[in-house]
């Protein structure tokens, strides 16, 4: 497995795997794709990443900015999603530390990551890499007319924005 800066190029396999999240219901509060025109500009272009192997796109990561405001230009939600038939092999882990890596040469010092209360796979990586449970947000919206809860994680940098 090698891992890449995402590429328009990308785009086909990339949106297969974010269609798998959004159809498992389990990842995601969006229902439908949206386009790469769309994508491309809601993400910060330094850090997206593929992990491939010889058949193709294990799965992707990516940042986007949680605000506008110039006082949290430090400040980047991810997103993470692994191809079904590569679960368990790691990809995600090694997605999310090439990330944090990347993010922080970047000057990036907090990221966030918020999942669904019963994801407990994508909790315990992020734990693993270092993230820490914040809070929990109840009802904060609704999916398929049903109310869903979700779980706020945060790391933070030990060498960005330590001053």
């Amino acid at each position: 497995m090698q891992i890449d800066r995402m590429t328009a190029a990308d785009w086909p396999e990339v949106s297969a795997i974010y269609a798998e999240g959004i159809a498992a219901r389990s990842a995601t509060f969006e229902t439908e794709l949206p386009s790469w025109e769309y994508w491309d500009t809601h993400h910060l272009p330094n850090c997206r990443f593929v992990a491939r192997d010889d058949i193709g796109v294990l799965g992707w990561v990516a940042l986007s900015a949680v605000s506008r405001r110039h006082c949290y230009r430090g400040v980047a939600e991810l997103s993470v999603y692994v191809r079904a038939s590569a679960h368990g092999r790691g990809v995600g882990r090694a997605l999310l530390e090439h990330l944090i890596a990347a993010s922080e040469t970047d000057g990036i010092w907090m990221l966030q990551g918020v999942t669904f209360l019963e994801n407990d796979a994508s909790i315990r990586l992020h734990e693993s890499c270092g993230f820490r449970i914040v809070g929990r947000r109840e009802r904060v919206a609704q999916l398929d007319g049903r109310w869903r809860d979700t779980v706020l994680l945060e790391r933070r940098s030990t060498t960005v924005g330590t001053e």
